[in-house]
């Protein structure tokens, strides 16, 4: 039986402050009807696939995302999304991703969707080994780990694709936003990028890499600016960083201004 999680400080914090007590209270109470029918998603995609789910489910970004461990060693995750977004390459991003093959990530084995009062879409995938990375403990990370994430970035570089993870438009925006005039924003050099290399995208202590929904093109060096950002709050981990991309970041220095950019919006 699947069991609605408490109302987290992740939902909580989304209601702005000063919110009067029944407004707050409505949008908890919203909040939580949301958790409830994503939860039900989750238990119609496990029967669809005939599998059981054999641990406590995990809400994505906005609650737009719930996943869950299955028999079989392998993860169910389920999105659910306003029709008029449902073809953005986000939507089919993670298995897209299959055409990494030789990569440490999931691999989407099955997908369905359906319609209810918005388009939902379940992939079962691989499950991955280890945990999820945090910046406070990556330093522990054996130095194979830290080869196969440049390796892996690098094959991630090689790969050819009409899919884009940000665009020129995007860049320009989010540069002349926060720099003026000062910088110009004009990409002279792309890659295919994962596009959203955090830490908790990263497993340990053998390296995997998950949620591939944003993959595609970007500015040279998008991958190894944003892992850097990411890692800023532990200084000597920003440096082991910059040491293992040292010559990504030299290039692309304008990948740099656009992460930064894009996080402080």
């Amino acid at each position: 039986m699947l069991i609605v999680p408490d109302v987290s400080t992740d939902l909580l914090g989304r209601i702005p402050s000063g919110t009067n007590e029944l407004v707050h209270e409505q949008l908890v109470q919203a909040g939580i009807r949301f958790r409830q029918w994503m939860l039900g998603n989750l238990a119609h995609a496990a029967g669809h696939f005939g599998l059981a789910l054999i641990g406590p489910p995990e809400f994505g970004w906005l609650d737009r995302s719930i996943g869950a461990p299955v028999e079989g060693t392998r993860w169910l995750r389920v999105v659910s999304e306003e029709e008029q977004w449902v073809g953005d390459a986000c939507w089919t991003g993670n298995l897209a991703a299959n055409v990494f093959d030789a990569l440490r990530k999931p691999y989407v084995l099955d997908v369905c969707e359906w319609d209810d009062w918005r388009r939902v879409r379940a992939e079962l995938m691989t499950l991955m080994p280890g945990e999820p990375c945090s910046p406070a403990e990556a330093l522990r990370l054996p130095d194979e780990w830290w080869i196969d994430l440049r390796k892996t970035t690098d094959a991630i570089a090689a790969m050819p694709t009409d899919r884009f993870s940000t665009d020129q438009a995007e860049v320009a925006g989010r540069i002349q936003q926060h720099y003026g005039n000062s910088v110009n924003p004009a990409v002279r050099h792309w890659e295919t990028a994962h596009g959203d290399l955090r830490w908790a995208n990263l497993r340990g202590p053998d390296f995997g890499l998950l949620d591939w929904k944003q993959w595609g093109r970007a500015p040279v060096g998008m991958d190894a600016a944003t892992l850097l950002c990411d890692s800023f709050a532990v200084p000597e981990l920003a440096e082991r960083v910059r040491d293992v991309f040292a010559d990504v970041l030299d290039a692309g220095r304008l990948a740099q201004l656009y992460v930064e950019a894009r996080v402080r919006r």
